[in-house]
């Protein structure tokens, strides 16, 4: 049996969705294994053992008509099933191209018209619940043992004596506004002198980062923003002591590998999206506005996020504090 998966295209929810690949090896044992993943993701993917990746490029395969040039091009493969988990309209073309014996997805973007098995959306689940609900509504069988993790070889470690703190989000809404982050920075700087603190981001985020790391504290900081890959920024992570993270990509990736994990909240649903692995983890968020968590990119309200600008730094130093006294 040759099984193909559309994978999410956002680094958390390709994290999260590992549960689902894992279900289904579980549930089709020998079947080979083939996913779509979005280019920029390939390092994410590479860690998944037992796969077959497929890069998909929007650059290479531009509009509807590059899309369903991509998913013919696989039809040799012949695949059995074809598993649709970002629920997009091009997601939807792309399977419907290769004509997989079996489409499976949920009911939404047209995906009535373009799945051979389409199921209603469940409400209000975590998104790995979610994505794990498709297989179980399509073979009938609860899926009880739910993994995200990856495991993270390294070789001749040197003692985990830094921090990895991300402060970015896609979303501006969940992404720490500035001045917010430099009092965080230097609170962490004076309660714990004898740390380093490694800042990470892409290379879009790295000016935001590289102001927020030059002052006084400047010696205390490893600027790793925009100087890493996927495959490195794992091996920081698994390096740390204790991952602090807006929510965002990172949060889950931090989490996966095994790090302990800090996860500040602000307009995202913590229900729906926060890292999955409940060891290790502290969420954090100010609950102090009617409209939090708003589930929204950008705050229309104040501007800049304040349900971020609320949160509590005490409770920030002592959840640190508690990982530390553990490591």
């Amino acid at each position: 049996m040759k099984i193909l998966i559309r994978l999410p295209n956002w680094l958390g929810d390709v994290v999260m969705s590992t549960a689902f690949i894992s279900a289904v090896k579980e549930s089709y044992t020998g079947a080979e294994i083939h996913v779509i993943v979005k280019k920029e993701l390939t390092g994410i993917a590479e860690l998944i053992p037992g796969i077959k990746i497929l890069l998909f490029s929007k650059k290479e395969s531009k509009g509807l008509s590059g899309v369903y040039r991509f998913g013919k091009s696989l039809r040799t493969e012949k695949y059995d099933l074809f598993f649709n988990l970002p629920s997009s309209l091009t997601s939807l073309v792309l399977g419907w191209a290769t004509g997989a014996k079996k489409r499976i997805g949920y009911a939404k973007e047209g995906g009535i018209f373009m799945l051979t098995n389409a199921y209603k959306a469940p409400l209000n689940l975590h998104r790995v619940d979610e994505y794990v609900f498709l297989l179980e509504q399509f073979t009938g069988n609860k899926i009880i043992d739910k993994q995200v993790r990856f495991n993270i070889r390294l070789e001749d470690s040197p003692a985990k004596t830094f921090i990895i703190i991300n402060f970015n989000s896609e979303a501006s809404s969940r992404r720490m506004p500035e001045d917010k982050a430099r009092k965080l920075l230097e609170l962490f700087c004076d309660t714990f002198p004898n740390l380093q603190f490694g800042l990470i981001g892409s290379p879009k985020e790295k000016p935001f980062i590289d102001s927020l790391v030059d002052g006084k504290y400047s010696h205390r900081f490893i600027n790793y923003a925009g100087q890493t890959t996927l495959e490195q920024l794992a091996t920081y992570m698994a390096k740390a002591q204790v991952v602090i993270t807006t929510d965002s990509g990172p949060a889950h990736l931090a989490n996966a590998i095994g790090t302990p994990t800090i996860a500040l909240f602000g307009a995202g649903n913590e229900h729906n999206t926060a890292p999955y692995n409940k060891q290790n983890l502290t969420v954090i968020r100010a609950n102090q506005l009617s409209c939090e968590p708003c589930v929204k990119n950008t705050c229309k309200l104040y501007g800049v996020p304040k349900c971020m600008e609320l949160l509590d730094e005490l409770r920030i130093i002592n959840a640190l504090r508690v990982y530390l006294s553990h490591a």
